[in-house]
């Protein structure tokens, strides 16, 4: 049960996240792209022209939202990252180095998103940096360690190797992000190769351990049945 209450935590904080997401952008008066925005535009507390890391108008009337919806996926990875650990009963972690690294590493990127929403990049751009390069590269790290070695090998090898795959795919786009090589995608696109890979992971590790977890109760119930009928 434990488990599953930690897969829970993270498909409630991922998908809130997103329906937030949405509410936010299509609050604004002045169009908000995926491409042209930065995600944390939509928490930005005042209107105004934002220079970095290319110039646009942020006005986000939702910001308030926005910001307590980066709060709670923190603290929803979080939690999921503490409740699915500890090794045995259908935990995905292993007790091995690789798999404390990874957990530990994916932990700082939820304290990432609590920080980014504790502090809107307006108001205090140095402890939103450090959030966000928390989310985009520890926890980006953390995926990589996750795939190559920290899973146990009862995951699926495709989420396992999904996470490898994502992670390195991330921190890529985090050095063309910061290097402003944005490869078509735009400042908004890239920065968003590089922070949601964490996020998509999350959300399908989540969907899988609570349909495995599904599975298993259904036919322990039932083995359970046939041998009182016997």
């Amino acid at each position: 049960m434990r488990v599953r209450i930690g897969y829970a935590a993270w498909a409630v904080g991922v998908v809130q996240f997103f329906v937030v997401h949405r509410i936010a952008e299509s609050a604004w008066t002045i169009p908000y792209t995926w491409a042209g925005n930065n995600i944390s535009d939509l928490g930005n507390a005042l209107c105004a022209l934002q220079p970095d890391p290319e110039p646009r108008y942020v006005c986000s009337p939702e910001h308030g939202l926005m910001n307590l919806s980066f709060i709670a996926l923190g603290i929803f990875l979080l939690a999921g990252i503490a409740l699915t650990g500890g090794g045995g009963g259908g935990s995905p972690w292993r007790s091995n180095r690789a798999g404390v690294a990874a957990r530990l590493l994916l932990a700082a990127g939820g304290v990432g998103f609590v920080l980014v929403g504790l502090a809107p990049a307006d108001v205090n751009e140095n402890q939103h940096v450090l959030g966000a390069l928390l989310i985009m590269a520890s926890g980006n790290t953390g995926l990589v360690l996750a795939g190559f070695g920290g899973l146990q090998d009862q995951v699926p090898a495709l989420l396992r190797r999904g996470a490898a795959l994502l992670g390195v795919t991330a921190l890529t786009a985090l050095g063309l992000f910061l290097s402003h090589h944005y490869a078509g995608l735009g400042m908004g696109g890239m920065e968003r190769v590089a922070a949601l890979p964490l996020l998509l992971w999350s959300l399908a590790a989540a969907l899988r351990g609570l349909a495995g977890h599904t599975g298993r109760m259904g036919g322990a119930t039932t083995r359970a049945h046939l041998r009182h009928a016997g």
